[in-house]
């Protein structure tokens, strides 16, 4: 019912930066806090940055002052802006939304299929 497509991952430099998207689409009524998360092969899904319907965010120390989530509510499009990375953020990420549907007309978590982030030393 409701599919969270990611992009805008890809190779990069330590140093540099990439900007990730996230395009929800579907029957969806409304989005409370969408989010990004990451994952390394062997290691639990982390939690990067979120945002609530009001604009409210939340980030993991580790990208601090690095990484800016944002979302455009009109277009249910979120965002994650990545500076100064570094080869430690290398990892799938994942995007997450908590939607509400006609059909369940309650907030589920749904979880986008993930981009691919690889920062080189």
């Amino acid at each position: 019912q409701v599919q969270l497509v990611e992009s805008g991952g890809g190779l990069v430099q330590a140093g540099g930066s990439l900007r990730l998207s996230c395009a929800a689409a579907g029957s969806i009524i409304s989005i409370r806090d969408m989010g990004w998360y990451r994952q390394t092969p062997g290691n639990q899904r982390e939690l990067v940055a979120t945002i609530t319907s009001g604009g409210f965010t939340h980030y993991a120390d580790s990208v601090k002052g690095r990484f800016t989530i944002s979302r455009e509510s009109g277009r249910n499009t979120l965002y994650l802006q990545m500076n100064s990375l570094k080869p430690e953020d290398t990892a799938v990420y994942i995007c997450n939304a908590e939607a509400v549907t006609p059909m369940t007309m309650v907030p589920y978590d749904y979880w986008g299929q993930g981009t691919q982030v690889t920062v080189s030393s």
